[in-house]
């Protein structure tokens, strides 16, 4: 009877870890280039009826400056952050969950014609952070593992991809700290072609026992690498929760939101937006919890000398997110090298605040000058949230994306003279 028993708990064992076994021979397989006979019967998102046609009424209440209009480019599920194609061939999107989908517009009539789960053969956990190399390359930010994809645009088409692993799941962070706060990873490549990933430390405020970890690893911070993983060292620190960054054309400096601190009440601390010049600088988290405001946890505590203030301060947990610098042509001058921004909406604030796209000029010396709202509604006047932004990405024809995560879509916003 004994044996029985312990047969029945080895097969259980065995059967609960399969998907596990399954997910390694299939990327064993892709980084060998070999076939994991997954079926070519994709995921698709219907492009038409009654949800798409219900997004584009809300659209309407949409408001934007003079010349600019706003349409449906794509339904996509639990849309996040976006990595458009270098070719122009198609449009990545990562989500909280565990697909990425992939967006095509084949006619080119600037609305997509077909949205798919992208690379089916994979198991994703939150693979929120997606960003492409100018030579094609597509990495993806999980939770806990940074994948690259050599030439996604062209390989999408199949359910299986040649992938290499450059950081290996559990290798990101420790284990120890995964958690389901602040686990969104934001990824680009930098002009030094070093990937910059940021690292949200689970916490509202961490407790001191723990700075010396993140610190270490990265967390609360951003971190960067050669491409291959090698080379990982920590960039930036005092960061308590960034989902989104870029780095400014003009001069390499890069750019980065940040989330600050909750329960301190409606109006404090702001929202920022960061600008590094040069790594090891420390952005003041947790002794600061937004702008000059500090915490009361580290209120004791000498801040570490030499702390860089935000850029900008925005207004108190309207959550800022994904930013992009504008380097088109089709937007009137006064956009041009200057920063859109998406909020994404406030969620413990007594009166909801965000669910808008914001726009900062930056100035020839660099630094950054004021605010200003470039296209709110999504948060009605009677507080309900009927779209909630994430991500801005610039399209190769000038035109701006815009993700939603609330609706499961994207957006293209456009301008005529």
């Amino acid at each position: 009877m004994k044996k029985v028993l312990l047969g029945t708990v080895a097969v259980l064992s065995l059967l609960a870890a399969s998907p596990a076994f399954a997910q390694s021979d299939n990327m064993k397989k892709l980084e060998g280039f070999k076939k994991t006979g997954t079926s070519m019967d994709f995921k698709t998102v219907d492009q038409t009826g009654e949800y798409a046609d219900q997004l584009r009424k809300n659209l309407e209440k949409i408001k934007l400056p003079d010349g600019f209009k706003i349409a449906l480019y794509a339904v996509v599920p639990d849309a996040r952050h976006i990595a458009i194609g270098p070719q122009g061939v198609a449009t990545f999107v990562g989500t909280r969950k565990q697909n990425v989908w992939v967006v095509t517009d084949r006619d080119k009539n600037r609305v997509a014609d077909e949205v798919k789960q992208f690379a089916p053969s994979i198991s994703f956990t939150v693979p929120n952070g997606v960003c492409f190399s100018k030579d094609g390359f597509l990495f993806i930010a999980e939770q806990n593992r940074v994948l690259a994809l050599p030439a996604a645009e062209f390989f999408y088409e199949s359910p299986d991809v040649a992938v290499s692993v450059v950081v290996d799941q559990g290798k990101l962070i420790p284990p120890s700290e995964e958690s389901f706060n602040h686990t969104a990873r934001v990824c680009r490549v930098g002009p030094d072609d070093k990937l910059y990933i940021t690292l949200g430390q689970p916490f509202n405020v961490p407790p001191p026992e723990k700075l010396d970890l993140y610190g270490k690893v990265g967390m609360g911070g951003i971190i960067r690498m050669n491409r291959d993983g090698t080379g990982r060292e920590v960039f930036a620190t005092g960061v308590r929760n960034s989902v989104g960054m870029q780095f400014n054309p003009a001069n390499g400096d890069l750019w980065f939101t940040d989330n600050q601190v909750d329960g301190m009440g409606d109006d404090i601390p702001p929202g920022e937006i960061n600008r590094a010049t040069k790594a090891g600088e420390n952005f003041g988290f947790p002794w600061y919890g937004g702008g000059d405001v500090r915490t009361n946890e580290y209120k004791d505590s000498e801040p570490p000398a030499g702390t860089i203030m935000p850029q900008v301060t925005m207004t108190a947990h309207a959550a800022d997110l994904g930013m992009d610098f504008y380097t088109g042509t089709m937007f009137p001058a006064k956009y041009r090298g200057g920063i859109f921004s998406a909020q994404h909406g406030s969620w413990n604030r007594t009166q909801p605040t965000g669910a808008q796209v914001m726009f900062t000029p930056v100035k020839e010396d660099g630094t950054a000058g004021e605010p200003e709202v470039f296209a709110k509604g999504w948060l009605t006047a009677s507080g309900e949230y009927i779209g909630r932004p994430v991500d801005v990405e610039m399209m190769k024809d000038g035109s701006l994306l815009v993700s939603d995560d609330l609706a499961g879509a994207l957006y293209r916003i456009s301008y005529e003279k």
